[in-house]
C-alpha cells in the first residue's frame, strides 16, 4: 500500500478510473456481441437497428483512450462488412 499522501490519491483516482474504463469496453464489447449475434441469426433489421448504437460505443471508447482510434475504426469496418455480407444472403 502506498505511504505518501500523493500516492494514496493516485491509487484511488486509479482505481476510479479502471472502473470507469471497464464499464465503457464492457458497453461497446455487449453492443459488438449483440450485434454479431443478429447479424449471424439472420435476423438483419434488428442488427440495422441495433449498428448505430455499436458505432457509438466504439467511438466513444476511443475517445477516452480504452481503445485507440484505429482499433475503433476497425472494428466499425469489419462490423459494417459482415452486415453488407449478412444482408445480401
Amino acid at each position: 500500500m502506498p505511504i505518501k499522501q500523493s500516492a494514496k490519491k493516485y491509487l484511488r483516482a486509479s482505481q476510479k478510473r479502471a472502473i470507469q474504463n471497464a464499464k465503457i469496453r464492457k458497453t461497446f464489447k455487449e453492443a459488438v456481441k449483440k450485434l454479431r449475434d443478429l447479424a449471424k441469426s439472420g435476423k438483419i433489421d434488428d442488427a440495422k437497428k441495433l449498428f448505430p448504437s455499436a458505432q457509438k460505443a466504439l467511438d466513444k471508447a476511443a475517445k477516452v483512450n480504452v481503445i485507440t482510434k484505429n482499433t475503433a475504426a476497425r472494428k466499425k469496418s469489419r462490423l459494417a462488412k459482415m452486415m453488407k455480407k449478412a444482408s445480401v444472403k
